[in-house]
């Protein structure tokens, strides 16, 4: 058996072993406090731009409050995605799903926990600012209608879906390489995306602000244009790269973002 043949088996062994260690029900806790340990800090960011704004006025401006959260979601990529796979947003969860990269048994409680993550996240945030969390919500924008913001829900998250997916699979799993190109995405979708609709991408990302502050308005735009972009997403994933369920796929959906064993050429 040549090196290159040894290394690639050595590489399949390992990408087995973690999905094998996934599906172990004694690890699920670990996955669900990861995925409400990073919707907390994601929220805490994304929603924390506008509710310091408010509280500080001048002090924060639109650039960095949009740039911040994509930020945010690099970091927590690198230092926890492989233990859950970081999908911190309910519509990433039923896109992996989908592409039979994630079991769907999974799915309602990584999105209970991301709903919970997003909660504490407003809690804390309206307790220690002092202002309201609606301030750290998405609203269509004044002058705009409910329409417009979800179609550009629908837009945005059809990019972000797209990243996330092919980042994730085949030739194009870049591993937690793909951390700079899903952060890098959010920061450039809030820049020109964020004045019409507050580029949300993420139920859960309105709902913790949403249910804290008591303020629903609008919140059905937060839910169905992301479902519809992601569902758009992964059947633009389907015509490029055909069905998912593979092992760069899977080993990314459920928490396993690289590969500890190195290439022999790169020794």
């Amino acid at each position: 058996m040549t090196e290159a043949a040894e290394w690639l088996e050595a590489v399949e062994h390992n990408v087995d072993r973690r999905l094998e260690d996934f599906n172990d029900p004694r690890q699920e806790w670990r996955r669900l406090f990861s995925e409400l340990f990073g919707t907390f800090f994601l929220v805490l960011v994304a929603a924390g731009g506008g509710m310091m704004g408010q509280a500080f006025p001048d002090t924060i401006g639109r650039s960095a409050a949009v740039v911040a959260p994509g930020l945010m979601v690099m970091a927590i990529i690198l230092f926890m995605g492989k233990v859950s796979g970081a999908h911190l947003n309910p519509v990433v969860s039923i896109a992996f799903a989908l592409r039979e990269d994630f079991p769907w048994r999974r799915v309602p409680g990584y999105v209970v926990v991301q709903l919970a993550g997003a909660t504490l996240a407003a809690l804390f945030l309206q307790a220690v600012v002092d202002v309201s969390a609606v301030y750290g919500s998405n609203y269509p924008a004044s002058g705009y209608s409910d329409g417009a913001a979800f179609w550009m829900e629908v837009v945005l998250t059809l990019g972000l879906v797209s990243v996330i997916l092919g980042t994730a699979s085949g030739a194009q799993n870049i591993g937690i390489v793909g951390a700079f190109g899903v952060g890098g995405y959010i920061a450039l979708a809030g820049l020109w995306g964020s004045p019409i609709s507050g580029t949300s991408m993420n139920p859960a990302r309105t709902f913790g602000p949403d249910l804290v502050g008591a303020d629903w308005t609008s919140y059905g735009v937060y839910v169905a244009g992301p479902l519809v972009g992601a569902f758009v997403a992964v059947g633009a994933a389907f015509v490029l790269r055909g069905r998912g369920g593979g092992q760069a796929g899977s080993g990314a959906g459920q928490g396993a973002l690289a590969t500890e064993i190195a290439h022999p050429d790169d020794a």
